[in-house]
């Protein structure tokens, strides 16, 4: 039996490389989710020293991959919110880690186990840098001038130097003896380590500084600028003087790193000969901006980041595109299910629109719009249609099969906030920053009604099942509720005290659901315009409320980055689901009241077992 037994766990222990690989998105679930649709977004990437990991923070934690397979080994969790900055020890054993959630964790590579987290008088933590020696750390904060230098060993605060502006990124020089630091107004500092003495302070930046790198023998810095100033600059390091200055082919760069020789500078989606001082290779695959690029410590591999969610590897000779990973997902503005609840649509205004199988966690469809500048979207009750708001004005109404676009509606004169279909799908309606309430005909696009007398932006809008009602949430603290069939103004509800972000019907249409800035929510009775309860809970803006179909439950989401459940009848509130690290931008129910589905800014869908 014990032969047998010892033999099981053998196999099992063989088996969870695979098994984890398979099910990667999964690992880690918060408590009371069932699943985890997606692996949220990624904003920085680094190789080890030996070249075997490759480490990506993001949205949702850190994961570390097998350098060789790619294939994925730990994530690393327990920040919560996104994590902008990682760092490996010149010995490769830790790794750092920097967020928003304004601390920096120290990890241990081998067993992915937290070994400190450092906390002060800090506001998000947007870089962090080992010294060679791998006993001190830096850190620099976008909300703060203060460059900070910790003791790896202890976790206390060694020492603070002060920046001109905010600081973007801090990087030791290869011998830890200089520490380069971007601020958000354009001047790059030099520091030495053990004197605090600053070094140079070099101005040629039009804009913020968005990231740095020293060359291997610590003689050459390259920065790059944000996309406004467009030039990366390279620096000599003792004079602090400019040796060069590119302008070309940098328009998708927002990341600059050299080769461990120092010979090549890695540009966004460009590979630059530093001796020639031109363009050596091209790296042919790129769409968009590149916000992270690193490379293998022996020069052959380079990884990059683009658009948050898109992880590539190349081969850094031939400039060839080695391995594109998938599952990475940015911001959920809006989730619905479809198929008999078999199915989640999930839309983002980044102008991605996936389908994924709740059975398999996988994406069944992907369709990339060719206008991504959504500021708002909204499915159609069927889901195959897509309505998407615009910061000017404009109102695009999609296939969600094809991704091809069906007509635009044009009359607000500045952002959408909110767009909402009917539930017949016929109707449109559509809340601005102009004060104005629009209903559109969803099959012509022509303009019905222009509803007025908000006096600040229409945050929400929401149809009655039955289609004859509009509510809409105002900063101005009010909601108003409309005669879809003729514009006419019905009611408007007074008392909230608070900007009004969310409102929601109940299926019968008799209760208001309303989301506010201050965290509260609200349940107004529709006949009588009288305030029922006010729920309190939140900590936080309430940007979205669902009821369930038989009306007793109510979610909740809200910028705390909670789920909240809540009993219709009492007011009482039954759950509290954590476990995005972003602001909860979409809740809904299953229609057999088992499953509640949010979907957060953090990248994810996560799928709640109501049983």
């Amino acid at each position: 039996m014990k032969i047998a037994l010892l033999t099981l766990l053998l196999v099992l222990t063989l088996c969870l490389p695979f098994i984890f690989a398979q099910d990667a998105s999964q690992w880690h679930l918060p408590e009371g989710a069932k699943a985890r649709l997606g692996k949220g977004s990624v904003t920085h990437i680094k190789f080890s020293p030996d070249g075997t990991r490759l480490a990506v923070a993001g949205s949702i934690g850190i994961w570390i991959y097998d350098a060789q397979t790619y294939q994925e080994i730990a994530l690393l969790t327990g920040h919560t919110a996104t994590v902008w900055s990682i760092s490996f020890s010149g010995d490769g054993k830790m790794l750092a880690s920097g967020s928003d959630d304004s601390t920096i964790r120290l990890w241990d590579v081998a067993t992915g186990e937290l070994r400190k987290t450092l906390t002060g008088d800090m506001v998000g933590v947007d870089s962090v840098s080992f010294s060679s020696d791998n006993l001190t750390l830096a850190s620099g904060s976008r909300t703060s001038p203060t460059i900070r230098l910790w003791d790896v060993a202890t976790g206390e605060l060694r020492k603070t130097f002060r920046n001109i502006g905010q600081s973007t990124e801090v990087l030791f020089s290869g011998d830890g003896r200089t520490l380069a630091s971007g601020s958000n107004n354009g001047t790059i500092r030099l520091w030495d380590v053990v004197t605090g003495e600053l070094l140079h302070s070099i101005k040629g930046h039009k804009d913020r500084v968005n990231s740095i790198s020293f060359s291997a023998d610590g003689k050459m810095l390259a920065s790059v600028g944000e996309v406004r100033d467009r030039t990366v600059r390279i620096w000599d390091v003792a004079t602090g003087e400019l040796r060069h200055t590119l302008t070309e082919h940098v328009h998708e760069a927002l990341s600059v790193a050299f080769s461990g020789d120092g010979t090549t500078l890695a540009i966004g989606g460009l590979l630059w000969d530093v001796a020639a001082g031109k363009p050596r290779t091209s790296l042919k695959g790129h769409k968009d901006r590149v916000n992270s690029v690193a490379f293998n410590s022996d020069g052959r591999t380079l990884a990059s980041i683009e658009r948050y969610r898109i992880i590539r590897i190349w081969d850094v000779a031939t400039g060839e595109l080695r391995k594109t990973f998938i599952g990475h997902t940015d911001w959920v503005d809006s989730i619905t299910l479809r198929n008999g609840g078999n199915t989640v649509a999930t839309g983002s205004r980044e102008g991605t629109i996936r389908l994924w199988d709740i059975d398999t966690g996988k994406v069944r469809e992907t369709h990339e719009f060719a206008w991504h500048a959504f500021n708002i979207i909204a499915f159609s009750g069927d889901s195959f249609t897509m309505a998407s708001g615009s910061q000017n004005g404009t109102i695009r109404l999609w296939d969600v099969a094809s991704g091809k676009h069906r007509k635009s509606l044009f009359g607000h004169t500045t952002w959408v906030d909110s767009v909402s279909f009917s539930e017949d799908g016929k109707t449109v309606a559509s809340g601005s920053q102009d004060n104005a309430v629009r209903l559109w005909d969803a099959l012509t696009g022509e303009l019905r009604h222009t509803l007025t007398g908000h006096t600040a932006h229409v945050n929400s809008v929401a149809f009655s099942s039955d289609g004859n009602t509009l509510a809409s949430g105002s900063s101005d603290s009010t909601i108003r509720l409309w005669d879809v069939a003729t514009g006419e103004l019905q009611k408007t509800l007074v008392g909230t005290g608070t900007m009004v972000e969310s409102v929601a019907f109940n299926s019968a249409g008799n209760t208001l659901a309303v989301g506010s800035w201050d965290g509260t929510l609200r349940l107004w009775d529709v006949t009588t315009g009288k305030l029922r309860k006010t729920l309190a809970g939140h900590t936080s803006q309430v940007f979205c409320v669902s009821f369930s179909d038989d009306g007793e439950m109510l979610a909740s989401g809200s910028a705390d980055a909670l789920v909240r459940l809540w009993n219709v009848a009492t007011g009482d509130l039954q759950k509290t689901f954590e476990g995005h690290t972003g602001k909860v931008n979409d809740v809904a129910f299953s229609s057999d009241r088992q499953m509640l589905v949010s979907g957060s800014a953090d990248g994810t869908v996560l799928l709640w077992d109501l049983r």
